[in-house]
């Protein structure tokens, strides 16, 4: 029996940002950093540039999102994501209520004209959207920034879910 045999196979992550602060990649680092030497033998990281320089934009067993759709680019982005991905997260305030990058969606009227020139500059949505109205989501870990226990807590349980085969 050859080694790759008795490896369980690696979870494939991908771990990606939109339009928000990115405080919940700074809680996943640092959560990393507890669990490296356990994450290193399960998981894949196939998508996540606060790790890697070079990324795949490949299947995914898990995709994190982080952070509220703000343009059309960005919804196809996560579209595409949410092709490639079994389970997807919804991960931060942002992603799951939209809040609070989706503040403009409640300008008054003199308030959006002042910033209509950056909404046509950046392509922007006429509204910034949760990622839930974009896609189907799996899980949601909310809050601004995330638990980390909340975080390690969905991740146990999602790792307990592929590998017991249910996925």
């Amino acid at each position: 029996m050859d080694n790759q045999e008795t490896q369980p196979k690696k979870i494939r992550i991908g771990w990606f940002s939109f339009s928000c602060c990115e405080d919940n990649t700074i809680v996943m680092t640092e959560v990393m950093n507890d669990h490296w030497q356990e994450w290193k033998k399960l998981f894949d990281f196939r998508h996540a540039r606060v790790l890697k320089s070079v990324n795949t934009m490949d299947e995914m067993d898990i995709a994190f999102v982080e952070g509220a759709i703000a343009s059309d680019k960005q919804a196809q982005e996560l579209k595409e994501i949410r092709q490639h991905a079994k389970k997807l997260v919804a991960v931060g305030a942002c992603a799951v209520m939209g809040m609070p990058s989706a503040q403009r969606n409640y300008f008054n009227e003199d308030q959006q004209k002042q910033i209509d020139f950056l909404l046509a500059r950046f392509s922007a949505l006429p509204k910034v959207l949760k990622v839930s109205e974009v896609v189907p989501i799996d899980a949601e870990i909310p809050g601004c920034p995330m638990d980390p226990n909340d975080f390690l807590t969905k991740v146990n349980a999602l790792v307990a879910e592929f590998q017991g085969g249910k996925v």
